[in-house]
C-alpha cells in the first residue's frame, strides 16, 4: 500500500499555506528593511533567492513524500493554490496588510509574487524521473 500517496495532496497544501503565512507575516513585520523597490540590487538578489529557496522546499516535498512526476506537477500546483488565491487579498489590500513599505510597492510586490509561484510550478514540472522508476 502506498500510503505516502493518500497524504501529498494535503501535505503539498499545508506546505504552501505555511510557506504563504511566513512570507507574509516575514514582510508584515520587517518588509521594510529588505523589500526595497528603489534598490536594484537588493531588488535582483530578492529575485534570484528565490529560485534555491523555494527550489528546495518543493524538491524536498516530492522527495520525502517519493512523488513521480505527474504526482510532483500535482503537488506543485497544490502547493501554490493557498498562496495564490490569499494573495490577491493581499495585494488588493496591500496598503492595509503591509504598512511598514509603500503603497507604490504593491505592484512590484505583485510581480515577485507571480515569479515565486512560478518558480514552484517550474521544478514540479522538471521534475526527473526518480531511480526507484517513478
Amino acid at each position: 500500500m502506498k500510503t505516502h500517496k493518500v497524504n501529498y495532496k494535503l501535505i503539498s497544501f499545508i506546505v504552501g499555506f505555511l510557506v504563504w503565512l511566513s512570507a507574509t507575516v516575514l514582510f508584515r513585520v520587517a518588509g521594510h528593511y529588505f523589500f526595497i523597490v528603489d534598490n536594484a540590487l537588493a531588488m535582483a538578489v530578492l529575485y534570484v533567492i528565490l529560485i534555491p529557496t523555494l527550489g528546495l522546499i518543493s524538491t524536498s516535498v516530492f522527495n520525502k513524500l517519493n512523488l513521480n512526476n505527474l504526482e510532483s506537477i500535482k503537488s506543485a500546483a497544490i502547493m501554490v493554490l493557498p498562496g495564490m488565491l490569499l494573495d490577491t487579498v493581499c495585494i488588493q489590500f496591500f496598503e492595509n496588510l503591509f504598512p511598514n513599505m509603500p503603497e507604490t510597492y504593491s505592484k512590484t510586490f505583485a510581480s515577485w509574487l507571480m515569479f515565486a509561484y512560478s518558480i514552484v510550478l517550474i521544478f514540479g514540472l522538471l521534475r526527473k524521473k526518480q531511480k526507484n522508476g517513478n
